[in-house]
């Protein structure tokens, strides 16, 4: 396992369908979202809350986003809506992190939301820290209210991300980084 300065230094993100088998453990799960509990939370209100997807519960996911896909797609072929399906396929855990905001006089919705920011973050970290790949997304599904009232979203809840995790099949090559001359200025 990496120590915490190389794994923050050399993270990255893998594609999906570049993840295989196992996924964590029930424990490692269980650590997981433990450490994407343990984030900043300015009152105490835990802004977010997580759905787990393992098992059958993907074979679901994926129906359901298929289903809501060809509903509002209907010139669409049943590759391309099994395509859509397929992306709660490709790892064998997906965590969705939900964003919950409450009117609360002393933290603001955008803190709130920032919050579950850091939530999917530290997940990702997590799950990288276990020896595992991992990749935060949303896509159309993540904004769709028909696929998140079937994922059992209430109404004033939203997607955060869906943070896939999975074994890496194969070597990641890092992507270029932001130089910090650009992107970093001194008050």
């Amino acid at each position: 396992m990496p120590d915490a300065l190389d794994l923050l230094k050399t993270r990255r993100s893998v594609k999906p369908f570049d993840m295989t088998g196992p996924g964590p453990s029930p424990a490692e799960i269980e650590t997981i979202l433990t450490i994407g509990a343990r984030v900043p939370d300015h009152g105490k209100i835990a802004p977010w809350r997580f759905i787990v997807f393992e098992g059958d519960g993907l074979a679901r996911a994926r129906d359901v986003v298929a289903k809501v896909f060809r509903a509002k797609n209907p010139d669409a072929t049943a590759e391309q809506a099994e395509a859509e399906g397929k992306k709660f396929t490709q790892a064998p855990l997906i965590i969705g992190v939900v964003s919950r905001t409450v009117a609360h006089p002393k933290v603001p919705p955008w803190e709130q939301q920032l919050s579950a920011g850091a939530s999917a973050m530290n997940i990702v970290l997590a799950a990288n820290a276990l020896g595992y790949a991992a990749n935060w997304l949303t896509g159309w599904m993540a904004f769709d209210r028909d696929v998140l009232d079937a994922f059992g979203l209430q109404p004033d809840e939203k997607i955060a991300g869906f943070v896939h995790i999975g074994k890496a099949g194969r070597a990641n090559e890092d992507r270029p980084r932001p130089v910090l001359s650009e992107i970093v200025t001194r008050f």
